[in-house]
């Protein structure tokens, strides 16, 4: 039997630390796995659903968006993952007798990690004006609520529509039709937080803001460099990649401020030699200084440039646009300069320019380690330049592959998940659906909190996700949040964004990945449906759950649209809604006539395993740009400036957690137990600022602003940390990245280059 939910919040004040772990994954991930799985669901419950999680005919897992390869082992699953399955599929239950007992002032002062572990909510539930509890509500009044609030804007542009990256491509496209006929764009997403820098800088040097590699390349590749990124913890699946490549004959360099354990050492869980060995994976690891990668990337281009025959001149000749300017911009490039920005030695720079030289064919592997900086799409496009130098974009093998966090948060953005739509997408939905869209663009999330702040936004509709967490400077969100007029959360399990409510709130329970969906059909027949969802590298397949849902009263995403939709848009609406609810192949028809790539989507995606989309890059080395080839581009070498007696702080995950879902207190990787409120600096860093190891302190951030934001209660830990940065968890971290501080061009919150000064606690 599955255990119980912790009645209370557990201590978290005093974390145990010990040396951090030079391998990944082996004999330990296996254990955990089933031990938390089994604490959630029990074990036949866990043995019927882990073996199906990420099989042709199974469901989607709900965490990372990391490929699934063509031959598949049993076991299709990581770590992370099965924590993230086993919390859906738990058999603990959120009733409505939890909120009589729980009264949101209640639930605001439990922590992220008691709020998951209470399990599955079960019936819609409303916090009436003035209320103090959240009481079961049904889904009429439920959807005559949201009603009421939206038909009272003065305009549709003052509601928000919000999509998390686990809604499915058909939800998506549903919710997104909704908000247009409706008549705003207001449809910020995660990929605002994450990877909109990538998408920004690939759509203008590429015209596809997407990564160009398929899993196939990474097999083929004599290069990986994987920068930004820390697979162990955030994208598993990927180090199996790596091994294989690895033996192939590839080459790895790491480049980030931390050393990873998954890249240093993984031990394959799926092979006895694999547990008890495991394979080295990295060649070279360059331990950056944080936001040091532009300046890296730019050097090598200069060193490349003046290597005789190192460029590939007839693929610059023939496929770039840009490359006189670029080739001065990267002539320039200072050693001195460099040095500082990155914090390498010289020789370890000319070590990987050889790798790179040996090299017929380059993938550039990267996350939130570039994207979350004032100068990130610079660096994207710096990234970019050095691909396109040696003719490594559109051949096998060779290319970029941004790795995105959250299972379908790409394929959401292919429905057109976008504040700023491209023209010709809202045309086709012109032409298939009868109403004019509307063209003017509308709130990313930053955007967004500043509209709730300012009471230019009134309603706030979540289609997953758990914004406040997520969302940075959160004192500012959950203010913002707090002047709203009605809050509404589609969930699968409690977060802290239930408890930052607006004057009205709604929880809207919905079915898991892991879970049947029937629906009632023209006949009066119950049909089961699926969903697809789209991977980190384009590639869009079938998800198909299988456990009877956690409760009778749960809706399916694409339901909950197309009722609301009836609901808010009446009889006048253009879109055949009640239709879509019934019977999901007729919304994948339409998606098929409505976005590029998707022809006859029903019968290709029965296909086990699913299909590729198309690339233009990768498939025919075609670029859709303004000038009709790959640019080059030429910026400033940026980085952050550190002032005297200060540290660079990225906020990150621990091993333990999924984006903001805590399932655990550990980070096994890193060597710490039972805490989360930990610091991690460099020893040399600790004695120059006069702190000692196991000492707390109080994070403040500084920012051009003048305000003083504050996480106070951290532990110090030694680490091996590149001198001048620090590290510590999010959401607990994201108070101190202003609102303001983002990336140029993405707007993306700049959460990995925060200047912070450490003060001596009050508790310590």
């Amino acid at each position: 039997m599955a255990s119980k939910p912790p009645k209370a919040d557990p201590v978290q004040d005093a974390p145990q630390v010990a040396e951090p772990k030079h391998a990944a994954a082996g004999i330990p991930a296996i254990g955990h796995t089933l031990r938390m799985a089994q604490q959630q669901m029990g074990v036949k419950r866990t043995a019927l659903t882990l073996l199906r999680v990420n099989q042709k005919d199974g469901f989607d897992c709900p965490g990372c968006a990391w490929p699934e390869p063509e031959h598949r082992h049993a076991a299709e699953f990581c770590e992370n993952g099965a924590k993230a399955v086993a919390e859906e599929a738990t058999l603990r239950r959120v009733t409505p007798e939890f909120f009589a007992t729980h009264p949101v002032a209640d639930l605001a002062t439990r922590s992220g990690y008691w709020l998951g572990q209470q399990g599955r909510l079960t019936h819609p539930m409303y916090l009436p004006e003035g209320g103090e509890h959240y009481e079961p509500v049904t889904w009429e009044r439920a959807f005559d609520i949201v009603a009421e609030e939206i038909t009272a804007l003065a305009s549709p542009d003052e509601a928000l529509f919000y999509t998390s990256g686990r809604t499915s491509n058909e939800a998506a496209f549903l919710y997104q039709l909704f908000a247009r006929e409706l008549g705003t764009n207001n449809l910020p997403d995660c990929s605002n937080m994450c990877h909109e820098s990538s998408g920004s800088a690939l759509s203008e040097t590429i015209g596809v803001g997407k990564g160009s590699v398929l899993l196939e390349d990474l097999y083929k590749a004599d290069l990986i460099v994987v920068a930004g990124q820390n697979p162990g913890t955030n994208h598993p699946r990927m180090l199996s990649a790596l091994e294989k490549a690895k033996a192939n004959g590839a080459k790895i360099i790491s480049v980030n401020p931390l050393p990873e354990a998954g890249l240093e050492r993984f031990k394959n869980p799926q092979t006895p030699q694999g547990m008890l060995k495991g394979a080295a994976l990295t060649d070279l690891f360059l331990q950056i200084r944080i936001g040091g990668d532009q300046a890296l990337f730019r050097l090598l281009n200069k060193l490349i440039l003046e290597t005789e025959g190192a460029v590939d001149e007839e693929f610059v000749r023939e496929h770039t646009h840009g490359y006189e300017e670029f080739a001065a911009e990267a002539r320039a490039a200072d050693w001195d300069q460099t040095l500082t920005a990155t914090g390498l030695p010289q020789k370890e720079i000319e070590e990987a320019l050889g790798m790179v030289l040996a090299s017929k064919r380059t993938i550039v592997c990267w996350a939130m380690g570039l994207t979350q900086h004032k100068h990130s799409v610079p660096t994207i496009r710096e990234v970019v330049n050095f691909l396109l130098l040696r003719g490594n974009i559109g051949r096998p093998g060779a290319g970029v592959c941004p790795v995105r966090g959250h299972s379908n948060v790409q394929g959401d953005r292919t429905m057109g998940i976008f504040e700023r739509p491209a023209p010709a997408f809202l045309d086709a939905l012109e032409k298939e659906f009868g109403f004019a869209p509307p063209r003017e663009h509308g709130y990313d999330v930053v955007r967004a909190i500043r509209a709730l702040r300012d009471g230019e936004a009134k309603v706030f509709f979540a289609m997953g996700g758990n914004f406040v967490s997520a969302s940075p400077d959160t004192d500012v969100t959950e203010a913002a949040m707090r002047r709203a007029r009605l809050t509404v959360h589609v969930s699968t399990k409690l977060n802290r964004s239930h408890a930052v409510t607006g004057a009205r709130a709604l929880i809207l329970p919905t079915l898991g990945r892991t879970e049947r969906d029937l629906q009632v059909g023209p006949n009066g027949k119950s049909t089961e449906q699926f969903v697809t969802v789209e991977d980190s590298m384009g590639m869009v397949h079938a998800s198909r759950g299988r456990l009877e849902p956690a409760s009778t009263h749960l809706l399916s995403e694409p339901a909950i649209v197309c009722r609301l939709a009836r609901r808010v848009l009446g009889e006048d609406s253009k879109v055949p809604w009640e239709e879509f609810e019934k019977d999901y192949a007729t919304i994948r028809d339409r998606i098929a006539r409505v976005i590029p790539g998707f022809d006859d989507f029903n019968a290709r995606v029965a296909h086990p395993g699913g299909f590729a989309l198309p690339h233009a890059p990768r498939d025919e080395r075609r670029f859709p740009t303004a000038t009709g080839k790959a640019n080059f581009t030429a910026a400033p070498v940026e980085y952050p400036e550190l002032p005297e007696g200060r540290l660079l702080l990225q906020t990150l995950r621990s091993h333990d957690q999924y984006n903001t879902t805590i399932y655990g207190l550990d980070d096994r990787y890193r060597g710490i137990k039972n805490g989360r409120r930990v610091v991690l600096v460099n020893p040399e860093d600790t004695q120059a600022l006069g702190v000692t190891d196991g000492s707390y302190v109080d994070l403040v951030s500084e920012w051009k602003d003048g305000v003083e934001r504050r996480a106070p209660g951290f532990r110090v830990v030694h680490y091996p940390t590149a001198r001048g940065c620090a590290a510590a968890y999010y959401p607990e971290t994201n108070v101190l990245v202003p609102l303001d501080a983002t990336a140029d061009t993405s707007n993306t919150p700049a959460s990995k280059s925060v200047v912070v000064r450490l003060e001596q606690s009050a508790t310590d």
